[in-house]
């Protein structure tokens, strides 16, 4: 397969896509997947992609070369009255991130992570968020791209990136 993939902004035409992308977040481990509608109907994650795209929204879609949605990064801010997994204060968007598995370890992660962060920076943001469940690989990303754990719950940690 050809690594060659693009990156586009997401639309609000994008959020079942999105939510598709929450359950491949949802489910990264191999064999350990959770039925679709159990992970999209439970609030844990339908928070992150319900009403997509309202204000305060931003993200990321990677194409295939055939113009196939393989991944998606994107931000959201949630009120501390509904917090989502890696909420740290007012102010700091939560990044959500999920990329489809036959196009993991092809760089499509990392583009989109850093075009997000890009992106969080010129819209003004100072630090950015994201949970990860602490066996998952994608630390190892996050990590390199300057992300630190700053909140270890049961099982995840919430790590955040200073974009300034």
């Amino acid at each position: 397969m050809a690594s060659s993939f693009s990156i586009r902004p997401a639309t609000q035409a994008d959020g079942a896509f999105l939510g598709d992308m929450v359950v491949e977040a949802a489910n990264w481990r191999r064999g350990g997947a959770r039925p679709k509608h159990e992970v999209i109907t439970s609030s844990d994650h339908s928070r992150y992609v319900a009403g997509w795209m309202r204000p305060g929204d931003a993200g990321l879609v990677a194409l295939s070369p055939h113009g196939e949605p393989i991944g998606a990064a994107w931000y959201r801010m949630l009120p501390r009255s509904d917090p989502g997994f890696a909420y740290v204060g007012t102010g700091v968007p939560e990044l959500i991130i999920g990329v489809r598995p036959i196009w993991r370890a092809h760089g499509v992660g990392r583009a989109l992570l850093q075009g997000l962060c890009d992106l969080a920076r010129a819209n003004g943001y100072a630090r950015i968020s994201l949970s990860v469940e602490r066996d998952n690989f994608a630390t190892t990303l996050y990590r390199s791209e300057g992300f630190a754990v700053t909140q270890s719950g049961i099982g995840r940690d919430t790590m955040v990136k200073r974009l300034r």
